[in-house]
């Protein structure tokens, strides 16, 4: 019986990958390089400093403190103007009575804002947010959700992860926690394969919160 639940963050409680990936695009675009929208979900679940360092690298973009800077701005406007939840996850949280973590390669006080921003901070307790800057190790480590098992005692074999990305799933694996696929956030368009959720190790993947409630309820 799954009596605990660790949540990503982007691209799970909040639909913030479509956001940053249309900001990033246009960011490159002022700069003459054509980096579409779907090419930056390759790269989501990664940190935005390693997402800099493999575009500059790339690109060819040589001021990268500059680079990063200007993208760490964008996404703070971003969380504070545009911000909104993955669908369905209100009612999930509604209608469940799980443990509530969060473990996520964001940093406490972006999730903590964001959070407060979707009006879901109630959902979660602020000692149950796992993230980069707690652990300092980024997914794929499976740091943070070691931190999140080690320091609540919850029991592995009653835990599941949800997750958005490979790396993310990779982390959660590693971690030796069951992991399940979410593709209900925006950046999970029609066409987008599935296989990549699977093949890092996914239980299952799911398409929208509804999915996910029925199927966590069976395990």
């Amino acid at each position: 019986m799954i009596k605990n639940v660790i949540f990503d963050f982007d691209g799970v409680i909040v639909d913030s990958e479509i956001l940053i990936a249309k900001s990033l695009s246009n960011y490159l675009l002022n700069l003459n390089i054509k980096f579409g929208e779907r090419e930056f979900f390759k790269l989501a679940g990664n940190k935005t400093i390693q997402i800099v360092s493999k575009l500059s690298d790339r690109f060819g973009i040589e001021d990268k403190d500059k680079f990063y800077n200007d993208i760490m701005i964008l996404s703070k406007d971003l969380y504070q103007n545009k911000l909104e939840t993955v669908s369905g996850i209100k009612n999930f949280l509604k209608n469940t009575n799980h443990k509530r973590l969060i473990g996520s390669n964001n940093t406490k006080p972006r999730i903590l804002e964001g959070l407060k921003k979707i009006e879901l901070n109630d959902y979660f307790n602020s000692n149950h947010i796992f993230s980069f800057d707690v652990v300092q190790r980024p997914k794929p480590d499976p740091a943070i959700y070691l931190s999140a098992i080690n320091n609540t005692g919850i029991n592995i074999n009653e835990t599941v992860i949800i997750e958005d990305s490979s790396i993310g799933v990779q982390a959660g694996v590693a971690a030796g926690i069951k992991v399940i696929g979410l593709t209900a956030g925006s950046h999970w368009y029609e066409g987008r394969s599935t296989k990549e959720l699977y093949d890092a190790g996914a239980y299952e993947v799911v398409k929208n919160y509804n999915d996910m409630l029925l199927l966590i309820n069976k395990l």
